[in-house]
């Protein structure tokens, strides 16, 4: 069913372009923002100009923050020495879910991609590096998805920063809880063969 109205058609399109939205579900986001009152609706488009506006990269880690330094780099309770290496900020909000990671992070906003065009100079390298070279951290854990890209960037960043003397490790991905050893293919039983740890 087409909509000729342009403003309406426009509205759909850009709902449409978020990820992992298609052209029903953009149809209804953009007929509940035609719904709401002008005040909210006001409201709505005002919360996405200011953040826009405000939200920035920490001058530190690079996570999303409204001020020179994110909550996370500002807390002194954090353990420095140990660094967590992941491609985006949404992966920074996995960890803390856990409550169980108390180092600080560094966020790569992406993966190397070659395919792509992405290289490590588009990613937040250099950044991680030259925090590194300040000398506080002792290990940096490689968190990246284990996909080909989130490989191969740990990979690469591996061979930058052995050689500066800090510990590097990666990830253990094993068997999911509740799953049987049957299904699994042999790259997660490898991968949890190789992060087994002692009891």
């Amino acid at each position: 069913m087409g909509y000729n109205v342009l403003p309406l058609t426009r509205l759909i399109e850009h709902f449409e372009r978020l990820p992992g939205i298609g052209k029903k579900s953009a149809q209804r986001l953009a007929f509940h923002v035609l719904n709401l009152p002008k005040e909210k609706a006001q409201d709505f488009a005002n919360a996405i100009l200011e953040a826009q506006e405000k939200i920035k990269h920490c001058v530190v880690c690079q996570n999303l923050t409204d001020g020179e330094k994110c909550p996370i780099c500002q807390d002194e309770s954090r353990d420095e020495s140990v660094v967590c290496v992941v491609e985006d900020p949404r992966d920074v909000l996995a960890f803390e879910r856990t409550k169980e990671y108390n180092g600080t992070y560094h966020v790569l906003h992406g993966l190397i991609s070659p395919m792509d065009g992405i290289g490590p100079d588009q990613l937040y390298v250099k950044e991680l590096l030259l925090r590194i070279g300040q000398g506080k951290i002792q290990e940096v854990i490689m968190a990246t998805n284990p996909t080909v890209e989130g490989e191969a960037t740990a990979m690469y960043l591996s061979r930058l920063i052995k050689p500066l003397g800090v510990k590097v490790t990666r990830l253990a991905y094993g068997i999911p809880v509740g799953s049987n050893l049957e299904y699994a293919d042999e790259v997660t039983l490898f991968r949890a063969l190789e992060g087994r740890s002692e009891l």
